[in-house]
């Protein structure tokens, strides 16, 4: 995969997660208060948020207080100039935003992020550490803690369907390293050794039509017909498919 044309990013640390990681009533009360801060406050994927083909957002937000990106000639975000609602929230945990290692210019504000925008974007989401391959779309620009990796570029149904397939599953326990226990890493280093053959249009848009259905309703039957349809992809016999199909992962 390093050879397609895709970019592959890992989610925010914030350093803290308790200060600027919030529930639904946090992040009702700021804006309450505040509608402003409604500016700086998105919402964010955990790691347990994200299955094979399903997202499931629990109403957890992050309040963005990025550093800028001055690339594009963005400001960082000045908390107690421009958000004193939010800096009165974050003043609460100073002390230990103050010593974190992980900050911006100001002790309110998050890390330097050169791929902020990609946030932004339609992408796949997934997590590190798990011992089955869960991939899924992001259409609504959630963004994502540090548990978390996610992909931009073209052709991403069809590079969900592979990334999802048991034959991928298969290939990947050949490659990855474990955590010691029962769960692999599926980092980027990893992701750029999976073999994916680029797609004619009418193979691409009959993937993309059955990786629709399994977002709707992931049921075994959608699953396996995607995995056949891979195996065909890359002209496997009815031994290999067994093989693969029967291996203890």
């Amino acid at each position: 995969m390093k050879d397609w044309d895709i970019n592959i990013y890992r989610g925010i640390l914030t350093g803290y997660n308790e200060a600027f990681i919030i529930d639904k009533r946090t992040r009702d009360d700021l804006i309450k208060v505040s509608p402003k801060n409604a500016e700086i406050i998105r919402p964010i994927l955990r790691g347990r948020d994200i299955k094979k083909y399903a997202i499931k957002f629990a109403d957890i937000w992050l309040i963005n207080s990025h550093n800028g990106l001055k690339s594009k000639n963005i400001n960082r975000v000045d908390i107690k100039e421009d958000y004193p609602v939010v800096y009165n929230h974050l003043k609460k945990y100073e002390g230990a935003l103050q010593k974190r290692l992980d900050q911006g210019d100001d002790w309110t504000n998050l890390r330097n992020c050169a791929y902020l925008d990609d946030f932004n974007k339609e992408k796949i989401v997934w997590l590190e550490l798990t011992d089955k391959p869960n991939f899924a779309l992001d259409t609504k620009g959630y963004y994502l803690n540090n548990t978390i990796f996610f992909m931009t570029g073209p052709h991403l149904k069809y590079l969900l369907a592979f990334l999802n397939s048991r034959l991928c599953e298969w290939y990947f326990d050949k490659i990855a390293a474990t955590s010691g226990v029962g769960t692999r890493r599926w980092i980027k280093m990893y992701i750029d050794q999976i073999c994916i053959p680029p797609p004619d249009k009418e193979f691409e848009c009959k993937i993309t039509t059955l990786v629709d259905r399994a977002e709707i309703e992931p049921s075994e039957k959608v699953l396996k017909e995607i995995d056949f349809n891979i195996y065909n992809s890359f002209s496997l016999n009815s031994t290999e498919i067994s093989f693969i199909e029967s291996a203890v992962l």
